[in-house]
């Protein structure tokens, strides 16, 4: 057993269709956060009480369906999904209905950062998972649109291991990079970096 097939033992039993949301993103290769991050992600919007979140970059709803179960459990509220392919969306809504989460998501499909732009706020969560060249400039609307004591959960921080290659040069390693420097760089962020699966940046905006 690895490391990450124990730590995903100690997340608590999924229900069927996230089980099965797993079991096709694994056999289709398709990218998600995985049990362990997802759990952290509920136990984070649980803990703030979170009851507006928006994420940027959804995949087919894994990551929201955490999202959402915590946002019904503190009151209700809105969850923010947002994909660029409106295939990808219907899926999402297929399993997040299946889920019966269907009431308190909203789908855009679009660009992620220009539609939180365009999303009236404040968030208590901004969950990031675009494109990782476009992690620095998804910061400043992140900014503005979380409220104080708000969080900010980025995926794919440690980059598969490429942030720490002094050989790799790309934009998309350069942008993960940059990130992680102005988070550290900034007073008005508390920021750790948890390092399951490929690394959650947990950041607390202070306004």
């Amino acid at each position: 057993m690895t490391e990450r097939e124990y730590i995903d033992t100690l997340v608590p039993e999924r229900v069927p269709e996230l089980r099965a949301m797993e079991a096709r993103a694994e056999a289709e290769r398709f990218p998600i956060i995985g049990p362990a991050c997802g759990h952290l992600c509920y136990q984070v919007a649980r803990t703030i009480g979170a009851r507006r979140v928006f994420e940027l970059g959804s995949g087919f709803g894994y990551s929201t369906a955490f999202f959402a179960r915590a946002v019904v459990e503190n009151g209700g509220g809105v969850v923010h999904h947002t994909v660029w392919d409106q295939a990808l969306s219907d899926r999402a809504r297929g399993h997040l209905d299946a889920l019966g989460y269907g009431g308190v998501v909203t789908y855009h499909v679009a660009e992620a950062v220009e539609a939180l732009r365009r999303t009236p706020g404040p968030f208590d969560i901004v969950f990031n998972d675009i494109d990782k060249e476009g992690y620095p400039g998804a910061l400043a609307p992140i900014e503005e649109a979380l409220r104080p004591g708000g969080v900010l959960l980025v995926d794919n921080m440690l980059w598969g291991g490429r942030v720490y290659d002094s050989r790799d040069h790309s934009p998309a390693t350069e942008g993960v990079r940059e990130l992680t420097r102005r988070l550290r760089a900034s007073p008005r962020w508390i920021t750790s970096l948890v390092p399951l699966r490929d690394g959650l940046v947990v950041a607390t905006w202070l306004g």
